[in-house]
């Protein structure tokens, strides 16, 4: 079976070893590498476990025909626009279980009027992998508070609005928070 692993890999912009450890359960980089030169066959469990290491879905990691990837034509540096020094091609995001979108009708410190913001919805124990990142928390009464989430003190969640000399809100135990991990921004 002809895999795509090595490319969406390195379009991902992770290691041998990344993907190693990422893997439930963790393998070797070297494993991984065999995997993606074909020195050793891709059964669907691997397949399965590495397009979860990677974020994607499996289908991602076998080509076929109807694939919709862009391929890269340039990278953009501090130089300007280049030619990539080997063929790249980047896979469109998808969405996966528990995400959610925010979308922005008026424009508001870093986001426009336009974008549409894709969450992932984690729970108490996870808030921790949402410092430092904007967040969507849920309010009673079908309202929300969305801004940057700067410190926990317990079962409280602080939180700087987006925009310049918004105040600083607190939230008391709220049962999830998404957060903000992908920007769609149409130019």
């Amino acid at each position: 079976m002809i895999t795509r692993i090595r490319e969406v890999r390195k379009a991902r912009g992770m290691t041998l070893d990344d993907v190693a450890r990422a893997c439930v359960p963790p393998t070797t980089a070297q494993t991984v590498g065999r995997l993606e030169t074909g020195m050793r066959t891709v059964s669907i469990g691997w397949l399965n476990r590495i397009a979860a290491a990677l974020g994607v879905d499996a289908g991602d990691l076998v080509d076929h025909p109807d694939r919709s990837d862009l391929e890269v034509v340039a990278t953009l540096t501090h130089h300007g626009a280049a030619a990539p020094r080997s063929p790249l091609r980047i896979v469109p995001p998808r969405n996966a279980r528990g995400q959610m979108a925010i979308t922005v009708s008026a424009s508001l410190g870093d986001y426009r009027a336009g974008d549409a913001i894709w969450c992932e919805r984690l729970e108490p124990a996870d808030f921790g992998r949402a410092m430092n990142r904007d967040v969507l928390v849920p309010r009673p009464a079908g309202r929300f508070l969305f801004g940057r989430l700067i410190g926990r003190d317990g079962g409280k969640l602080h939180l700087l609005p987006p925009g310049a000399g918004g105040r600083q809100s607190v939230v008391a135990d709220p049962p999830w928070v998404a957060v903000a991990v992908t920007l769609i921004r149409s130019l």
